[in-house]
């Protein structure tokens, strides 16, 4: 077999790929994925060209369009893209930026001190990835253009067509992305939008717009002069803030810039967000590494020095520290270096300590010049040590000493035979009947049942220490065999599926969305790496003779209808509620795993994952009625 396999690798199986043949082959390698966010990623590249030149001092507007057909054009008033002959390709400079992958002003020739771009690689791979690309560029007098097509191929070389104002000085790149490349070409306003609302906070004093031609005129201006301050306020919109004032610290060493804002509000959760050269860096890094640090270290030492904290209390921890901030870290670095699963944790060990003195130093004196503020900020982190205290031992009492300790004792969960968690899964079900019929539906070996009486507690409005007391939380944590806070383990979730099973009402959506709160405040990790999941139950059952078809909507029950002849009178039940299916209906609709519909919930955007929750769970009752009033016009399948 070894001989046979070596005949057939010789000099003619090794592929030599040209110019841009190796993205169109591999376009994952380049942008991530062919999917939505890939499409986007192209947007995101030729964006990240024209940030470029506002971080260097030469770009003040840039604008973005979304035009018929899901064509986008950005264009931005910088210097223009050099327009010579680059020495060693022997193309203009246009031409070889957009055909040749690794060539740009980003690696070392001094056309910028920073960049934003992950991999340097843009504006050819927005190019090999469309069916077609054009460039026009400003500069000295004259507007420079050239066309590519079928995958970054030029159509003719640079030329000039066309004269302009000496001073006007611009890039305006259009393209529109390949449909053989990608499932889809169709653009997402709302993510466009986020994505380029949080450059401008980033870079303060840039203006971009964003503009949707496809059907009704959309537009939006983003312009902060307050830039990373402004970003603070809009998380704490609807929050109660400890104080007016957001704290703002910015320094510079070794040509590495760090800018911090950060206000405490009467919440118990904390959203810090850290950026590299505008890169969102979800895993951290040794930037945030930094300021936590001081965070810490700064507001034990003026607690003791002012006497709040006394010798003989314990120190505040990082975790007491954290509550209720709302923080934005920006670092802009000559040479990022990226690591971690998704790239997005700065590496560079230099920053830490760069990040930790530049916070200190302007946070202490903060506290000094606002000994009101800084009271406020004590006072609110040593009650969140006291919660945490107490929430150690009430955590004594959920903790599993053996893998099926209590179980008999808490709650009413029927768990599954199987000790594999990688074949296991739960459902929470909502209420004892509709429990009952699910755990005679399921699979006994690798299907728990845990029926929920009632909702839970909203833990949006409540600490660690008070959740813990909920029995019903109590129950799910000693379910999932994680633990919680501090102690949180996700190698030792005991279900590879977590299954959110309530009516199609709005009883069952408001369990879902208590659920949903409490997973990602204190089991973020489960919704983060994809464990949870909502059924999906049909809302009718069809009897048409002996064909028996479940629907999941009015529309699909409306297309049924269609195809039956015209005289036909098939029995229709709804189900209002899971407690009126039996468990042959439950098991063949909504758990036999060849037959069942799960919708996977995910966290593709940690920040606005924080704004839903915040606005539907919070106390503000404006932004859970502006929520509604935007969304609400989706919603289905609502019982009054």
């Amino acid at each position: 077999m070894k001989e046979e396999n070596k005949a057939h690798y010789n000099d003619n199986d090794i592929q030599v790929l040209e110019g841009l043949e190796a993205v169109r082959k591999r376009p994952g390698m380049y942008i991530g994925n062919t999917n939505e966010a890939g499409l986007h990623h192209l947007v995101w590249e030729i964006v990240d060209n024209a940030v470029d030149e506002a971080l260097a001092g030469y770009c003040d507007d840039i604008e973005v369009e979304i035009g018929k057909g899901n064509v986008i054009t950005v264009k931005d008033d910088g210097r223009g893209m050099p327009t010579g002959t680059n020495a060693k390709t022997g193309l203009s400079t246009i031409e070889t930026i957009f055909t040749v992958l690794h060539a740009g002003g980003k690696f070392g020739g001094g056309g910028y001190k920073v960049s934003g771009g992950l991999h340097g690689v843009g504006a050819s791979v927005v190019n090999a990835l469309s069916d077609w690309l054009e460039v026009r560029v400003y500069r000295e007098g004259k507007v420079f253009y050239q066309r590519f097509e079928n995958g970054g191929k030029p159509v003719e070389p640079l030329k000039v067509v066309d004269e302009c104002s000496v001073d006007r000085t611009g890039t305006t790149v259009s393209f529109h992305a390949d449909p053989t490349m990608f499932e889809t070409t169709v653009y997402n306003w709302d993510i466009l939008y986020k994505r380029l609302q949080e450059m401008a906070f980033l870079n303060k004093g840039v203006r971009i717009t964003l503009i949707d031609q496809r059907e009704d005129e959309k537009k939006a201006i983003f312009h902060y002069n307050g830039g990373i301050i402004e970003y603070v306020q809009m998380l704490n919109k609807n929050k109660q803030v400890l104080f007016d004032d957001v704290v703002y610290v910015e320094g510079r060493e070794d040509d590495i810039a760090v800018e911090i804002a950060m206000q405490y509000n009467d919440s118990y959760n904390p959203s810090i967000y850290s950026f590299a050269n505008n890169i969102h860096t979800p895993e951290g890094g040794t930037h945030e590494e930094g300021v936590k640090q001081a965070l810490t270290r700064v507001i034990n030492n003026y607690a003791k020095n002012a006497k709040l904290l006394k010798d003989n209390d314990d120190s505040l921890t990082g975790e007491d520290v954290r509550e209720g901030i709302a923080m934005i870290i920006s670092c802009k670095h000559p040479n990022p270096q990226f690591e971690g699963q998704t790239k997005t944790k700065l590496g560079n060990s230099e920053v830490k300590k760069i990040a930790n003195d530049i916070f200190a130093n302007g946070f202490e004196r903060f506290l000094m010049e606002n000994p009101d503020a800084a009271k406020a900020i004590v006072d609110k982190c040593m009650t969140a040590s006291r919660a945490r205290i107490a929430a150690k031992k009430a955590r004594e009492l959920t903790r599993r000493k053996t893998a099926l300790d209590g179980f008999n004792t808490i709650g009413k969960l029927a768990d599954c035979t199987s000790k594999d968690a990688s074949i296991s899964e739960i459902f929470l079900v909502e209420g004892d009947s509709a429990g009952g019929s699910a755990k005679d539906a399921r699979i006994p070996k690798t299907q728990a049942i845990l029926p929920l009486r009632g909702k839970i507690l909203n833990v949006e409005k409540a600490r660690l220490d008070r959740a813990l007391g909920n029995e019903e939380i109590r129950t799910i944590i000693t379910a999932f065999g994680t633990g919680i806070g501090d102690e949180f383990d996700l190698d030792k979730l005991r279900y590879n599926k977590i299954i959110i099973m309530t009516d199609a009402d709005v009883d069952g959506d408001h369990i879902r969305i208590l659920l949903l709160t409490l997973f990602y405040r204190f089991f973020r990790p489960i919704v983060e790496t994809g464990h949870v999941y909502a059924a999906q139950p049909p809302l009718y059952k069809v009897v048409y003779g002996k064909t028996i078809k479940y629907v999941q909507s009015d529309e699909e029950l409306a297309e049924y209808r269609a195809t039956l002849p015209t005289s036909a009178k098939p029995l229709v039940q709804r189900f209002k509620g899971l407690g009126e299916m039996d468990a042959i209906d439950l098991r063949e609709t909504t758990m036999h795993i060849e037959n069942r519909v799960l919708k996977r919930i995910t966290v593709d955007d940690a920040m606005a994952a924080d704004k839903v929750f915040s606005d539907l769970m919070g106390d503000e009752v404006l932004p859970r009625k502006e929520y509604i009033e935007q969304y609400g016009q989706f919603a289905s399948n609502i019982d009054a």
